[in-house]
C-alpha cells in the first residue's frame, strides 16, 4: 500500500514539537495556550485591563453592566466554579456569560464570570479565552 505525505512518526514528531512549543510558552509567560498564541488579552499579573479585552468580551461586559439583554439562553446562569480556579464563594455568587468567539458554530470557549450579590452589579468580574481552564481578572 502506498502513503502519501509525511510518514506517521513525522506526524508524532510534528505534533510533539508543538506540544513543546505550547508548554514552553505557558512556562515562560504564565499564559494559557488560547491566551498566548490567539489575538486578544494577555494575562499578566492575574488581571487584564477590559480595555485590551476583545470588542467582543467589552460588549459583553457591558451588558452584564447593564442587565442584559443576552444573546445566549444559559447566559446568567449560576457557574459552580467546579475547576477552583476562582475564590471559593458559596454556591450561587458566580454567573457566566458567552463571549462571542467568530467563526464558533457554538457558544466557543471564551465567557467572562462575575460574582456578587447582585446579577447588575459584581463584586469582581474575570474574562476565561480557554473554557475555565485559566482565567483573568477583569480591571478598569
Amino acid at each position: 500500500m502506498f502513503l502519501s505525505g509525511p510518514p506517521l512518526a513525522w506526524h508524532y514528531l510534528r505534533k510533539l514539537g508543538l506540544a513543546i512549543t505550547i508548554a514552553g510558552a505557558v512556562a515562560s509567560t504564565g499564559v494559557a495556550p488560547e491566551l498566548a498564541f490567539a489575538k486578544g488579552p494577555t494575562c499578566v499579573g492575574g488581571t487584564v485591563a477590559l480595555a485590551d479585552l476583545t470588542r467582543e468580551a467589552q460588549a459583553t461586559h457591558e451588558r452584564i453592566r447593564s442587565g442584559g439583554p443576552y444573546p445566549y439562553p444559559k447566559d446568567g446562569s449560576v457557574f459552580g466554579n467546579r475547576e477552583r480556579q476562582l475564590p471559593t464563594e458559596r454556591r450561587g455568587y458566580y454567573r457566566e456569560y458567552t463571549v462571542k468567539t467568530p467563526g464558533a458554530r457554538d457558544r466557543g470557549p471564551r465567557r467572562i464570570v462575575c460574582g456578587g450579590r447582585e446579577p447588575g452589579i459584581p463584586d469582581a468580574c474575570y474574562y476565561t479565552g480557554d473554557h475555565y481552564a485559566s482565567f483573568c481578572r477583569i480591571v478598569q
